[in-house]
């Protein structure tokens, strides 16, 4: 079985980058509102001892991206500027999102929020959510 990896504005952006090219009256597109949503893809896996977060947030530093845990909910956000210092009369296309972004998640009632640890290498933050030991799962003698 193939996944595909989809988000929920992705056919909306795609049908405003074609309205766009329509009515720009250039073979090249020029930036456009595409840039309004960003949403950065976020994969979340489960092992025995913790709930792993990996969130693609390239181009970002460590000191633009905010974590919080509150109320049981994690929450990423951040921003990504647009680099003014580009010389916008050569600008073609622009297709990099830009701005503000938010992505919240609900958390199991497991977690030992006390001792999450979280690193950001490569455009890449990693978020370790260890579980309670009450709630790692062990085996048991049958005697």
């Amino acid at each position: 079985m193939t996944l595909l990896r989809r988000t929920p504005w992705q056919e909306l952006e795609q049908l405003n980058r074609q309205l766009s090219s329509l009515f720009d009256g250039t073979p090249f597109a020029t930036m456009t509102h595409e840039s309004d949503v960003w949403v950065p893809a976020v994969d979340i896996r489960e092992t025995d001892d913790a709930l792993l977060v990996q969130a693609e947030l390239p181009g970002l530093e460590k000191k633009e991206v905010n974590l919080e845990i509150k109320e049981g909910v994690l929450t990423i956000s951040g921003e990504r500027r647009y680099e003014k210092d580009v010389n916008e009369d050569n600008v073609h296309r622009i297709e990099r999102s830009y701005g503000r972004f938010s992505r919240s998640f609900s958390l199991p009632n497991n977690i030992d929020t006390d001792k999450v640890h979280a690193t950001m290498k490569n455009g890449v933050l990693e978020i370790r959510l260890p579980k309670r030991e009450s709630a790692k799962a062990r085996a048991i003698t049958i005697h």
